[in-house]
């Protein structure tokens, strides 16, 4: 723990002086990943093209921001993702932030198969990246950064053009949708 006392900082120790080891390491990646969704996220679609020109979209909750200048942000994809490719090989992609009504688009955007674009109303961004025109946040980006992140691929966009909405974002929390009232 960090305490700020007149411009100085120092680490607050245990009375004792003396820091306890936490125990033993939990290494069950199910665990992991129940411990990892007590962190509650927002929801996000991202959106490229294939090397043909057809647009391709997914599904994403590892958005976050990076760098306010330049304007950065990151999401990553897993490697084992039907889309890996076209996101890892694509120039350009967009990050659209779900508003709380959306979670069917959601679903839509991450079953496996099927059209994932159909009855969506799209408009074409920067890059020629298709454009979900309802959102509550929407960034067009292009790809500055790719890193190795062990089963994933951290892709790391300079925000070319951004646009939000005043509206309420779905949240993903403990494994399912949820509202900002109940993680509250």
């Amino acid at each position: 723990m960090r305490q700020q006392r007149s411009g100085q900082s120092h680490v607050a120790q245990q009375p004792s002086g003396h820091v306890q080891p936490s125990g033993h390491v939990q290494k069950d990646p199910r665990e992991f990943r129940n411990a990892l969704g007590q962190f509650t996220t927002g929801v996000t679609v991202v959106t490229a093209l294939d090397a043909e020109g057809n647009p391709v979209g997914m599904t994403a909750n590892s958005f976050s921001s990076v760098s306010l200048d330049p304007m950065l942000v990151l999401w990553s994809v897993a490697k084992s993702s039907g889309s890996f490719d076209v996101f890892n090989q694509a120039d350009h992609f967009a990050i659209h932030v779900l508003h709380a009504d959306q979670q069917v688009i959601s679903n839509q955007f991450a079953s496996k198969g099927g059209d994932r674009f159909a009855g969506i109303d799209c408009t074409i961004g920067h890059g020629g990246v298709p454009l979900l025109n309802d959102y509550c946040a929407r960034f067009e980006c292009t790809t500055e950064h790719r890193y190795e992140g062990g089963d994933h691929i951290i892709l790391v966009g300079r925000v070319e053009n951004y646009d939000h909405k005043n509206q309420v974002p779905l949240v993903f929390h403990a494994g399912r949708y949820t509202d900002l009232a109940t993680v509250a």
